[in-house]
């Protein structure tokens, strides 16, 4: 079982910065890969960022590359997602999520190969 409690959203100017966290607790954190996904207001869950177990691979949907990084400090349990030059179209509802991995597996881009959910972060970004 994970536990996973996210911070960090707010509301910024576009092309200002952002950098949300999630706090895992529970048991084997390097057991997961994880993910965050975003949720606008009448849209699906979305992919936007994935890193593997110990951090070595990571993965990015076309609309956030170059400007989102994410990140992992297994020492703390803790997962980031660093966001820079945002815009209004990336207000949403942020959410952590983590997958149980095999070793030598792929990342995981959709919400149902996750096992374990946040609670969400509201990220709104003003024109």
């Amino acid at each position: 079982q994970v536990q996973l409690v996210e911070s960090g959203g707010g509301l910024v100017q576009a092309g200002g910065s952002l950098r949300l966290s999630c706090a895992a607790s529970g048991r084997s954190f390097s057991s997961y890969t994880m993910g965050w996904f975003r949720q606008a207001p009448g849209k699906e869950r979305q992919f936007v960022a994935a890193v593997s177990r110990f951090g070595a691979s990571t993965y990015y949907t076309d609309s956030v590359k170059g400007r989102f990084t994410i990140s992992r400090d297994n020492a703390k349990t803790t997962v980031y997602l660093q966001m820079s030059v945002l815009k209004p179209e990336d207000t949403a509802v942020y959410y952590c999520a983590a997958d149980w991995t095999p070793i030598g597996s792929g990342l995981a881009s959709t919400p149902n190969e996750y096992d374990y959910w946040g609670q969400g972060t509201q990220v709104t970004v003003s024109s």
